[in-house]
């Protein structure tokens, strides 16, 4: 697209919850996006035109020039994309449930199920096929296009569409690390701010906040504020916030004592983990083997039930805006910019933003190989992302930086191939792995649990 153009952004699987509706948020907020044209592509018929109408709504109430495309099937809608968001799921809260259930019965938990342990390998076997067939179909109605994966395991995917499709354009998001979201909040645990509205270009530059690590098990590697080392500071907050943090608000599995296990996390490693709703999920120390000090039980694992009511209730919501229980206006000031349409405005614009891209190393993280695929601060324009230098990724992290990797280029190639072979070896380099008959019986279990939901290629492998 030229620089006098407004894009054509295709969001596959719109029926997305945590990003559909705030694509639209964005697409029409944005004087980069609000006069091209937003498609919405989602199997349900319902839900499409669920989300469909509601983009027609807030189009209208802004009285900008958003074209509006719904479609089932993404063929129809691909030509002249200049943007392909990635953000579909099969019922991924039942089967992440019996992912984490049946794993549970082995000795692994995991209290998110979606990216490491049985449950990021199950779901990359369930969406990764499907990512693949759209991906060739990009290649061949809209080559140009850039390729955005939204879906977890975001490394994996976004893995196997650098290496299997490579003459797409392509980059992996995670909303964890959204920016200046992410920064803002470590600068208030510096001190450098009391309050967001304080915050400032100047404070922006001053403020030095380097992360790097595969998506979900990243880490702060440099935290300085105008020149000064901040890291013991963020941490003690974090210990303070452990002594006096009550077990009030969000008690979903991955939200529960997230401080205490950052901190104790810190005090091992010496660098402070950002993302820790996940990552004491790719610890083994957190299994429920030998003791664990009193503030920090084994991990809760998913909660089903839990998950289908909170859809349910933004559901609720989406019908009340399209019916006009809820003023347009609500919606508005309730929602926000997304993470991805924040990247493609970013782009579009060139404003020169930074941003939490997973993709290449490039020399990013010094001792780390340079197709190490990880989550780095990246500048970025219609050329793509440019990581910037962290430095070196401590000793004992970088080994379980490296595993992680090994489990997720594996699996991606296990699944690309459609190899049970390297698949089980996925299973076993797990980090959560500890025995050989276990995991074998969990991918049995799971693949007669899955069935409908998975290639029929696995199950002529399969040995009984």
């Amino acid at each position: 697209m030229s620089k006098t153009q407004f894009p054509k952004v295709v969001v596959i699987g719109s029926g997305s919850l945590f990003f559909g509706r705030q694509a639209i948020w964005q697409m029409v907020h944005s004087p980069h996006l609000n006069r091209g044209t937003l498609s919405l592509v989602d199997k349900d018929p319902q839900r499409m035109e669920k989300m469909g109408t509601l983009a027609e709504k807030v189009a209208a109430d802004t009285g900008v020039d958003l074209r509006i495309e719904v479609a089932s099937n993404w063929r129809e809608v691909l030509p002249d994309a200049d943007f392909v968001v990635l953000s579909f799921a099969e019922d991924t809260v039942r089967y992440r449930g019996l992912d984490c259930q049946i794993s549970e019965k082995y000795g692994i938990r995991m209290c998110s199920g979606d990216t490491i342990g049985p449950g990021g390998i199950f779901r990359t076997m369930r969406e990764l096929p499907l990512i693949m067939d759209c991906v060739a179909d990009v290649e061949r109605l809209c080559p140009e296009a850039w390729v955005i994966n939204y879906i977890n395991p975001s490394a994996v995917n976004g893995m196997a569409i650098a290496r299997y499709a490579p003459r797409i354009k392509s980059l992996a998001l995670c909303d964890s690390l959204h920016m200046p979201h992410v920064k803002i909040r470590y600068a208030k645990h510096a001190g450098v701010i009391d309050d967001e509205s304080e915050w400032n270009a100047e404070l922006d530059a001053a403020f030095d906040m380097r992360i790097a690590g595969v998506n979900h098990f990243t880490w702060m590697l440099r935290a300085e504020f105008q020149g000064r080392d901040v890291t013991a500071q963020i941490a003690e907050t974090l210990r303070q916030v452990v002594v006096t943090e009550t077990m009030d608000g969000d008690r979903s599995a991955k939200a529960i004592h997230n401080h205490a296990i950052g901190y104790q996390l810190f005090e091992l490693f010496g660098v402070i983990p950002v993302c820790v709703s996940h990552t004491k999920e790719y610890l083994r120390f957190y299994q429920g083997h030998g003791v664990l000090p009193d503030a920090i039980p084994p991990l809760s694992i998913w909660e089903t039930d839990m998950r289908y009511a909170r859809h349910e209730a933004m559901w609720r919501q989406v019908d009340d805006f399209i019916s006009g229980a809820l003023p347009i206006s609500q919606y508005m000031a309730n929602f926000g910019p997304d993470h991805a349409t924040d990247v493609i405005e970013n782009m579009v614009g060139d404003l020169g933003k930074p941003f939490y891209i997973n993709t290449y190393n490039r020399g990013a993280v010094s001792n780390m190989a340079d197709d190490a695929f990880l989550e780095l601060l990246c500048d970025l324009d219609m050329d793509g992302p440019l990581p910037r230098p962290v430095g070196e990724m401590p000793r004992g992290l970088r080994g379980l930086q490296e595993q992680i990797l090994d489990t997720h280029e594996l699996t991606a190639e296990a699944v690309v191939k459609g190899d049970y072979a390297l698949l089980r070896r996925a299973m076993m380099i797990d980090p959560l792995t500890n025995s050989i008959a276990d995991a074998d019986a969990i991918l049995r279990e799971l693949l007669a649990a899955e069935r409908e939901a998975l290639p029929d290629h696995w199950f002529s492998q399969v040995m009984t």
